[in-house]
C-alpha cells in the first residue's frame, strides 16, 4: 500500500493496546501524530485503540508481533513505513513483570523477562536505530524500582537495568543523526500490570510514598512520553524518574 497524505510525523508503540501503552497512543495522537499500535497477542484490543483513535479525528493502525522476534519486528516496522511512509517516533512499553524474592525465583520467569523486556526492547530499538528519521525520538521503558529496590522485584529490577544501560549507550551511538533516546522509569502507577495481586492497604500504602500522595496514573507517564517524543529535543541519553517524587 502506498501512504496516503504523509502525516507530519509518525509513532510506533510497543505493547500499544493496554495500560500506559493505550494512554501514550492516544496522548501522541492528540498531538497530531499518526500512531502504529503494537500489539503481541491481542488484536481486538489493539484496533479497539485504533478505533478509538480514530473516532477522535487521528490516524491508526494496528500492527502485530513478538517483540523479542527480529523477523517480526522488520515486518512490523515494513507495515508502519508503508501506511505512513516513514517513522519518526518509536516507544517501547511492551513489557512483563514477574514477582517473586530471588531466592525462590522461578528461572523460567526469568527467561522470560528477559526474553520480553532485554532482547525485546534491544530488537525493537535495533530497528528504531536503523530507521528513525532525522528529528526522531526512542522512548525505552525502565522503572522507579531499579532505586526504589522493592524486595520481590530482583529479576525485573534486574531486567529494567539492562533496559538502562542499552538506551543510554545507544543514545552516544547515534551521534549525529539528531535522534534522541532517552528511557522513562515509571513509579507505582495505576495499571493492572502493576496492582495484580496487591490488597488496598499495600495499594495504600504505595500511593502514600510520593510526595504527591498518590498512585502515577497511565496520563501522567504518557505526559512524559510526549514531552521527549516532541518538544524536548535537547534531553537526550537520560532516564526520566516519573513518580511523582518517591524515588
Amino acid at each position: 500500500m502506498h501512504p496516503r497524505q504523509a502525516p507530519a510525523r509518525v509513532a510506533l508503540v510497543t505493547g500499544g493496546s493496554g495500560g500506559i501503552g493505550r494512554a501514550v497512543v492516544e496522548r501522541l495522537a492528540r498531538d497530531g501524530i499518526a500512531v502504529a499500535v503494537h500489539y503481541a497477542g491481542n488484536k481486538a484490543r489493539a484496533d479497539e485503540t485504533v478505533a478509538a483513535v480514530t473516532e477522535a479525528g487521528g490516524r491508526a493502525v494496528a500492527v502485530g508481533g513478538d517483540v523479542a522476534d527480529e523477523r517480526a519486528m522488520s515486518e512490523a516496522f515494513d507495515a508502519v513505513e508503508r501506511e505512513f511512509g516513514g517513522i519518526d517516533v518509536v516507544v517501547n512499553t511492551a513489557g512483563i513483570m514477574l514477582l517473586s524474592p530471588i531466592a525462590t525465583l522461578d528461572l523460567d520467569d526469568l527467561d522470560r523477562m528477559h526474553r520480553t523486556n532485554i532482547r525485546g526492547t534491544f530488537v525493537v530499538s535495533q530497528q528504531a536505530a536503523r530507521r528513525l528519521r532525522p528529528g526522531g525520538a526512542l522512548v525505552n521503558f525502565s522503572t522507579s524500582v531499579t532505586r526504589l529496590r522493592f524486595p520481590s522485584y530482583g529479576a525485573y529490577a534486574a531486567s529494567k537495568a539492562a533496559v538502562e544501560g542499552m538506551t543510554l549507550v545507544l543514545a552516544r551511538e547515534l551521534r549525529g543523526r539528531d535522534i534522541t533516546v532517552n528511557a522513562v522509569a515509571p513509579g507505582p502507577t495505576a495499571t493492572p500490570l502493576f496492582l495484580d495481586g496487591k490488597d488496598q492497604a499495600a495499594i495504600d500504602g504505595l500511593a502514600k510514598a510520593a510526595p504527591l500522595e498518590r498512585l502515577g496514573t497511565p496520563e501522567d507517564i504518557a505526559e512524559t512520553v510526549a514531552f521527549l517524543a516532541g518538544p524536548a529535543r535537547w534531553i537526550n541519553g537520560q532516564v526520566l524518574f516519573t513518580n511523582g517524587g518517591v524515588a
